[in-house]
């Protein structure tokens, strides 16, 4: 299932990208790529949150283990 990244305005089209994420601790590929808004799709705002979003993701498994670091 693709993860939504951005504005999805309501009955707007969800347009869906195979994005290479990598998880930035251990390196393991996200399956299911992203969707977002038609609209919002088109616009540098998109650019600049799926590029920090692909600097900043965590897989699952170590996002659990930093949040259990943490307590």
């Amino acid at each position: 299932m693709p993860m939504i990244i951005g504005k999805i305005s309501e009955n707007e089209k969800k347009v869906k990208f195979n994005v290479e994420i990598h998880c930035t601790n251990c390196g393991k590929k996200v399956p299911g790529g992203v969707q977002t808004g038609e609209g919002y799709s088109q616009t540098e705002e998109f650019k600049i949150e799926l590029e920090n979003f692909k600097r900043s993701y965590l897989c699952g498994i170590c996002r659990d283990k930093k949040r259990l670091e943490k307590h």
